[in-house]
């Protein structure tokens, strides 16, 4: 399996790690922000790709006027099946879909939405012609992805560590794939090759990610996203001691208390 298959293969106990722990730790911020977004804009259907366990869905659902219908997307079922679990303020509709594939006719919503899954697709100019195929004259391309992995201290911290841990295969994973695809030039020609022909709006967004204790970011990076696979397969049995290593990392750095680290990403719009 390639890095990009395996990267974008969220299942097992990596779900429920993933809402449990990630979620609101860096992620709730930045879904409520997508959501504000699109509040205004004269929309009657939204697309949802790579909505993983639904903290954007939720806030679409909770923002959006309800004659604004919700189609939220995901390429793994788990974690559509974790996100239908838990649920929304009003109905959805859940359903498996490949972005690179996307199973909707041409013009079929006024706004496509991702937050931080671009990162995973492996053909992303692919995948943007396909948001780009389902939306309607005028609609709206909005998606964020993470800024390097150097302006995201947990993520920068819980790296170096498993480095000095796996020496001779650093598991790379958040550097690779989350924090990979930040540059602005990049992202503007995949989306040129998509089709896109509109002016591209970049904004850059620091948030503040904040938790009780060590533990958590250490939990939410090394067993809730897909590192946890790569260290696994390093060490059959060390997810334990990895995550107590990254702990340990994180309060040298933040202190043994409460923990508060900075998060930074970008917010991508483009009109169709």
């Amino acid at each position: 399996m390639s890095h990009a298959e395996s990267d974008a293969t969220f299942a097992g106990k990596v779900p429920e790690f993933y809402q449990q722990y990630l979620v609101p730790l860096i992620f709730e911020s930045y879904a409520a922000d997508l959501a504000l977004r699109l509040t205004g804009r004269p929309l009657t259907s939204v697309l949802e790709i790579a909505a993983g366990t639904g903290v954007v869905t939720r806030h679409l659902a909770s923002a959006l006027p309800e004659r604004v219908t919700i189609v939220a997307t995901d390429l793994n079922q788990a974690m559509l099946d974790r996100a239908a679990a838990i649920g929304t303020s009003r109905p959805v509709e859940w359903r498996q879909a490949d972005a690179a594939e996307l199973p909707f006719r041409d013009r079929s919503f006024d706004a496509v939405v991702c937050q931080f899954g671009v990162m995973f697709f492996p053909d992303k100019a692919r995948a943007f012609a396909e948001a780009r195929r389902v939306l309607r004259a005028g609609g709206l391309f909005l998606f964020n992805v993470w800024d390097r992995i150097e302006e995201n201290e947990f993520a920068d911290v819980i790296t170096a560590e498993l480095a000095t841990l796996y020496p001779a295969d650093p598991p790379l994973f958040l550097a690779r794939t989350p924090h990979g695809y930040a540059d602005r030039a990049t992202i503007e020609r995949d989306l040129s090759a998509a089709g896109f022909r509109d002016p591209v709006e970049l904004v850059t967004i620091t948030e503040r990610s904040r938790a009780a204790s060590a533990e958590i970011p250490a939990l939410a990076y090394c067993q809730g996203t897909v590192l946890r696979n790569e260290i696994e397969a390093r060490e059959p049995g060390g997810l334990a001691l990895a995550t107590a290593r990254a702990a340990e990392a994180i309060r040298r750095q933040f202190g043994s208390n409460a923990v508060d680290g900075k998060v930074q990403a970008h917010v991508v719009a483009v009109g169709k």
